[in-house]
C-alpha cells in the first residue's frame, strides 16, 4: 500500500509538470499560449497581430492560441500574477502594482505610448484642468494607468483630490459606460483611453479639455500598453516570447505602413472581443492620438509608480527605494530587432 501511494504521488507530480505552462513539457515549444488583451483600440498592434496571423506564423499552426479580453488592467495583471495567462498587453500602472506583489512576470516590450484624453461634459463649465474642482471625474479602474495620469495632471495644476468640498472627486466607470454616464449627467469629466473620448465628442456630449500630448507624464509620451510575459513562460519558452515580440513589431509596422486597411482589421477584432464594432472614423481618430512603439522608458514607469505609492496602491516600499530595472527585461526585444 505504501509503495502504491508513493507511485501515485510521483505520477501526480509528473502530471503537474507536464501540464504546467501551456500543457507541455519543457521542450522549447508550448502546446498552448494564453494571451491577454484589452477591448481598446490602444491595443491595435496586438489586434493586427491576431488578425494577420503574426502570432500564428511565429508559433506554428500546432499551437493553440487562447485569447482572453479584459476590461481593465487590474484584472489582467491579477491573471498574470496568478499564472492564468502567459503573455499579456496591459498598462504599466496595474502591471507594476501587481508585479511588486508577485514578482513573477516581466515587461518584454512596449506596444503603445499615450492615447488617453481628458473630456468634459457640455454644460459643466469645465474649460481647463483647474475647473475640475468640485467635479466628478470617471476613471476606468482604481490604480490603472489613466488614474495615475489624472493624479499627475491634477497635481501639476494645483487641484486636490478627495471627497470634500474644494477637491476633485473620483468615480470608477468602464470606458464603454462613460457615454451613458455623460447622457445621464452622472459624471462631469473622464480621463479615458481612446476611442472613448472621441466618441463622446462626436456624440455632442462633451469636448476635449486635454488632448493626449497634454496628459502626463512626459507630455503623453509614456507607456500605456506594454507586453508582459510570465517568468515561467520566459524560462521554458523563450523563443516563443521572442515570437510574440516579433508579432507585436509586425503589427505596429503594418498599421504604420497600411493605415486604411488596418482600421477594418482592428474593427474585426473589436467585434470579436467586445461584441460590437466601431465607426472607422473613431478608430482613425484614436490612432492619431497615440504613438505606436516598442520603446519602454523605465524612468517614466518609476515616476508613475511613485504616484501609486502616494495613493497607497503600492504598499511596503518607499519611493526612494523603488527600482523597476528588474521588472523590465528588453533583452529579447533587442535580439528580435537585431535578427537573432
Amino acid at each position: 500500500m505504501r509503495k502504491l501511494a508513493w507511485t501515485l504521488t510521483h505520477l501526480l507530480v509528473a502530471a503537474t509538470l507536464l501540464t504546467a505552462c501551456g500543457d507541455d513539457a519543457p521542450t522549447g515549444k508550448a502546446q498552448k499560449v494564453r494571451l491577454g488583451i484589452f477591448k481598446n483600440v490602444t491595443h491595435a498592434a496586438a489586434y493586427i497581430a491576431l488578425e494577420k496571423g503574426y502570432f500564428r506564423q511565429a508559433w506554428g499552426d500546432d499551437v493553440d492560441i487562447e485569447v482572453t479580453a479584459f476590461d481593465n488592467g487590474s484584472d489582467l495583471s491579477i491573471a498574470m500574477a496568478t499564472g492564468d495567462i502567459d503573455i499579456g498587453f496591459v498598462g504599466p500602472g496595474p502591471a507594476t502594482t501587481f508585479y511588486l506583489k508577485s514578482q513573477n512576470y516581466r515587461v518584454v516590450s512596449g506596444s503603445n505610448n499615450g492615447g488617453a484624453v481628458l473630456v468634459a461634459r457640455n454644460g459643466t463649465g469645465i474649460n481647463a484642468v483647474k475647473d475640475l474642482v468640485d467635479k466628478t471625474i470617471a476613471i476606468p479602474s482604481k490604480g490603472n494607468t489613466n488614474e495615475i495620469s489624472l493624479r499627475m495632471l491634477l497635481q501639476q495644476e494645483g487641484v486636490s483630490l478627495g471627497r470634500g468640498a474644494g477637491s476633485a472627486h473620483l468615480i470608477v466607470r468602464s470606458p464603454s459606460d462613460t457615454l451613458i454616464s455623460f447622457r445621464q449627467k452622472e459624471i462631469d469629466a473622464t480621463l479615458v483611453p481612446e476611442p472613448w473620448g472621441t466618441q463622446i465628442e462626436k456624440a455632442g456630449l462633451g469636448k476635449m479639455v486635454a488632448d493626449w500630448q497634454a496628459i502626463p507624464p512626459n507630455h503623453g509620451d509614456y507607456p500605456t500598453v506594454i507586453m508582459v510575459a510570465s517568468d515561467k513562460f520566459i524560462e521554458r519558452y523563450r523563443d516563443m516570447v521572442k515570437g510574440a515580440i516579433k508579432a507585436n513589431l509586425q503589427g505596429i509596422a503594418f498599421i504604420q505602413d497600411n493605415p486604411d486597411p488596418a482600421y477594418d482589421l482592428i474593427n474585426n477584432q473589436l467585434k470579436q472581443y467586445s461584441g460590437k464594432g466601431m465607426d472607422k472614423s473613431l478608430i482613425q481618430a484614436s490612432l492619431s492620438r497615440l504613438k505606436l512603439t516598442t520603446d519602454v522608458d523605465v524612468k517614466v514607469m518609476e515616476e508613475m509608480a511613485k504616484v501609486s505609492i502616494d495613493a497607497r496602491y503600492i504598499k511596503g516600499i518607499k519611493k526612494e527605494e523603488l527600482d523597476l530595472s528588474k521588472f523590465v527585461n528588453l533583452s529579447m526585444l533587442e535580439e528580435v530587432k537585431s535578427g537573432k
